[in-house]
């Protein structure tokens, strides 16, 4: 009987992986579709978040030793550049932000493309999933994990923050009068009795 290229931890692990890889894929093209417009950022918020607790548990395990030597030719790379320009098409006007290069040593501010993130990210993860699919586990996972480290887990992590701040803008950003009054109404509500507030039956 061969001897399997992963112990058990890491086969599923790897399986693991790959789902989240697929979810994130189809969610991707699905928004670069424009199938649904109105829940774009929300559906892409959800899609990287999920992505980034997997890559987290990538970094945190040690290094995956691919089965061999070389990397395996699965078949060749798929073209990207018009699931690149759709998502540009549809973060039209929102796509470009700012971030600092690297926090850790420089405080230099460059500017990133959530359309590029989000396809440089789906990039990454078809090249594991060809391997995945073709029965190279190792191979597979140990390419998440090093793409994770080296590419992908950055993208992804700038991506999440640039949606987080679209989606908190969208919510947060609303005039002053609304806000006065929505204040006004939480305030009102908390310091009435119980028997006082509205919607409660009088006695």
């Amino acid at each position: 009987m061969a001897t399997p290229e992963l112990d058990n931890d890491l086969t599923i692990l790897g399986a693991a992986t790959a789902a989240v890889a697929e979810r994130y894929l189809s969610t991707v093209r699905e928004v670069a579709a424009g199938t649904s417009p109105d829940a774009a950022i929300p559906l892409l918020l959800l899609a990287v978040s999920d992505l980034g607790a997997a890559g987290a548990r990538l970094g945190a395990i040690v290094d995956v030793v691919p089965a061999e030597r070389f990397e395996p030719d699965d078949g060749p790379d798929g073209d990207l550049e018009p699931l690149r320009t759709s998502l540009a098409n549809v973060l039209d006007g929102i796509d470009e932000y700012h971030e600092v290069a690297d926090p850790l040593v420089s405080a230099e501010v460059t500017t990133g493309s959530l359309s590029n993130d989000l396809t440089d990210v789906a990039h990454a993860l078809t090249i594991g999933l060809r391997h995945h699919r073709a029965g190279h586990a190792s191979e597979a996972l140990w390419w998440w994990q090093f793409s994770y480290l080296s590419s992908w887990g950055e993208r992804a992590a700038s991506a999440t923050r640039a949606l987080l701040t679209l989606i908190a803008h969208l919510r947060l950003d609303v005039d002053d009068d609304t806000a006065s009054e929505a204040e006004f109404e939480a305030l009102y509500n908390r310091d009435q009795p119980d028997d006082e507030q509205p919607g409660q039956p009088s006695p």
